[in-house]
């Protein structure tokens, strides 16, 4: 389990109370997410969602992340809303760690999306980026190119442990990437990590969007390349066209892609699977055997990243048939 900080009951039931929300009824623990401590919270008022944030969350981030799930819970987006305790605060200290109770969202997400579901997960997306054209805060996005080289140094001398050659296929893929990484596309806020754990279906529609922790500013359609990435590849590693072509003509139906965008995103793919590959590689080789979440297999953004090194245009994601 998730769990990295444990809240006792007294402790627990003082902090709920700061926000008028009745009496504590229970509480528990959930597995899900690597980030973070997270617990389900039962009131007399109902279920509320509490996080608290962990070492590798900078506190100085957090009022970016939670104004942002306010702004867009403002402006129409289903995402976790931050609650404000009775003088008004929504960010507070809990056991010695930052914290935050939100809106309890209802829903599942799908072990094996189909291209229905691809679909809306590109609309939600398009959706998500117009409503955060009026959000004021500004977040760089730490994992982006500039971060890439930096954070491969850390690990270089064993990359090879993961997989051969692999130390050489990243020090060619950074040169091509620096050479090449498109600029003038629209920038603005990205969600950054919408894997299929971070979108909830109920009765087969899309309910909300959830964990927005790596949200910062960035080009739109490397968002989408994210996205490509993260829902559009099976089991084996093959890229699952019908996919990509739902998520595409989803996202195109909301917010039209500009000849640039288009033009950029096999470049974009390429480096989404390798910051993918990057932060897997390095947690695969830095976890303790001990650790309470087991690290994620670099090898899957490997073969993504191999992959998208062939493609030469969109259309081979999906584009121009019906995207």
């Amino acid at each position: 389990m998730a769990v990295y900080t444990e809240v006792s009951d007294d402790d627990l039931a003082a902090f709920v109370a700061s926000y008028g929300l009745g009496g504590l009824l229970s509480y528990k623990g959930i597995a899900e997410g690597v980030e973070n401590t997270n617990y389900v919270v039962h009131t007399e008022k109902g279920p509320f969602f509490l996080t608290l944030y962990e070492k590798r969350v900078a506190p100085d981030d957090l009022p970016f992340f939670l104004g942002l799930l306010e702004h867009l819970s403002a402006a129409g987006i289903t995402c976790p809303t931050p609650v404000h305790d009775a003088e008004g605060r929504m960010l507070r200290t809990l056991a010695g760690r930052p914290a935050a109770l939100v809106t309890f969202l209802e829903g599942v997400w799908l072990r094996r999306p189909q291209p229905r579901h691809c679909q809306a997960v590109g609309e939600a997306l398009a959706r998500l980026h117009l409503a955060g054209r009026g959000y004021r805060r500004r977040r760089t996005n730490a994992l982006g190119p500039a971060g890439w080289r930096p954070l491969f140094q850390r690990f270089q001398s064993r990359a090879d442990e993961i997989a051969p050659a692999l130390a050489a296929t990243i020090a060619e893929e950074l040169d091509t990437l620096d050479a090449q990484w498109p600029s003038g596309l629209e920038q603005g806020i990205i969600h950054a990590d919408l894997f299929p754990d971070n979108v909830f279906f109920l009765r087969d529609e899309l309910s909300a969007l959830i964990d927005f922790y790596f949200a910062c500013n960035d080009a739109l359609s490397y968002d989408i390349a994210i996205t490509l990435n993260a829902w559009c590849f099976e089991a084996d590693h093959a890229f699952n066209f019908a996919k990509g072509s739902a998520l595409l003509k989803g996202y195109q139906s909301v917010r039209p892609l500009a000849p640039a965008e288009l033009a950029a995103l096999p470049l974009l793919a390429r480096g989404a699977a390798l910051r993918f590959l990057l932060t897997r590689a390095y947690d695969w080789l830095h976890t303790s055997n001990d650790a309470l979440v087991s690290p994620k297999d670099p090898i899957e953004y490997l073969r993504r990243l191999k992959f998208h090194r062939g493609v030469r245009s969109a259309s081979e994601y999906g584009l121009g048939n019906g995207a």
